[in-house]
């Protein structure tokens, strides 16, 4: 509200001065108006400005001067070579100063990007590391959710940036017609209301779009190229064309990854069997983080609690699965609804001797 406030009165006082002044002898109400489009089409320039990278404001200055410079030699060496038609000659020194200082400005500003400020040391030694403290959200990370709780512990820093046209796909997924996407999409909402809340980071809202690239995962890599920043995503296909263009992903799948407790082969561990395996006599159960174990002469135990012996891990890029063995010699058998009984009959009885304090506080085993 403060800098409309500014706009504002910039505009409302180039337009006093223009009735007051009257430039090129313009009735007051002319000189007004064109003093008020002066203000305003300053302001238009001013907000463009704002959005461009200071890489790319340093790059059309400096290829202004250059273009300015050049034109200041050709027009000397017009001026000395036509001494006469100095009408002539002035409009053509006119009319390339314009051309070499737009082209300068032009080419400088898309070359821009290409500079290396942090070089310069002093105000400009932290340039590089501010632009890589961003990092930009996309639609999947957002519907997922997990992001939120991985800023509540403050493992991110910097700031979080979530560019108009991501929460434009975010919208229209909250108000499909189907009602799972619907839900994904409010949640996604419910997402990025929660971090805004949290006061450990800075979450920013970007207006930056380009029009000519039609998918959100290409004008996602395309934004993070022009800002020199990550792309915080869990979509597999955007993490490897995100690379493919030199840009760098954080996956939170990967991150989920590496953050599954590390199983070695021979150690013993106790699942739930839930379902027959694909294999014969193959169960398959599933930890607490969602890795699967497929565990072999299991699937007469299915719906029960078992030890096995991990024979194997494979690691893919979908996540970890594990391999084990079950051997009722070896291992035990625990049924959640025998162990509850014994529990309760051992706590109405008082334990005589050491073995019968084994017998109560055990697990059921059975050979």
């Amino acid at each position: 509200m403060s800098l409309f406030i500014v706009r504002f009165f910039f505009v409302a006082v180039l337009g006093a001065a223009g009735w007051f002044l009257r430039p090129f002898e313009l009735p007051n109400v002319y000189a007004a108006a064109a003093g008020l489009l002066i203000g305003l089409a300053i302001v238009l320039f001013e907000v463009q400005v704002r959005k461009t990278t200071l890489k790319r404001l340093f790059g059309a200055a400096f290829g202004s001067l250059l273009g300015i410079v050049g034109a200041y030699l050709i027009s000397l060496i017009l001026g000395h070579a036509f001494p006469g038609n100095s009408t002539t000659i002035s409009f053509v020194q006119v009319m390339l100063l314009l051309w070499m200082a737009y082209v300068g400005l032009v080419v400088g500003a898309s070359k821009g990007e290409m500079l290396n400020l942090g070089a310069l040391g002093g105000l400009f030694g932290g340039e590089q590391t501010a632009s890589q403290s961003f990092k930009i959200l996309d639609t999947s990370v957002i519907i997922d959710g997990r992001i939120a709780d991985i800023v509540e512990t403050g493992f991110l820093d910097g700031s979080l940036v979530i560019p108009q046209f991501v929460l434009r796909e975010l919208q229209l997924v909250a108000d499909s017609a189907d009602s799972l996407k619907r839900n994904r999409g409010r949640r996604g909402l419910d997402v990025l209301q929660r971090v805004q809340k949290m006061t450990q980071i800075n979450v920013q809202i970007l207006e930056d779009d380009f029009p000519n690239v039609r998918e959100v995962d290409m004008k996602l890599i395309e934004l993070a190229k022009a800002y020199g920043c990550k792309i915080v995503t869990n979509d597999f296909n955007l993490n490897k064309v995100a690379q493919l263009h030199g840009v760098d992903v954080l996956n939170i799948n990967e991150l989920a990854n590496a953050l599954k407790p590390i199983v070695l082969p021979g150690e013993t561990m106790r699942v739930f069997i839930l379902k027959e395996g694909k294999e014969y006599n193959q169960g398959v159960a599933y930890l607490d983080d969602g890795t699967m174990v497929v565990v072999d002469n299991a699937k007469k135990m299915i719906s029960r609690t078992i030890d096995i012996s991990v024979t194997s891990v494979l690691q893919t890029t979908a996540g970890k699965m594990i391999f084990g063995r079950f051997d009722e010699r070896v291992h035990g058998v625990h049924d959640k609804s025998q162990s509850s009984e014994r529990a309760h009959a051992s706590s109405r009885e008082q334990p005589a001797t050491q073995s019968a304090e084994a017998r109560g506080s055990g697990v059921g085993a059975t050979g």
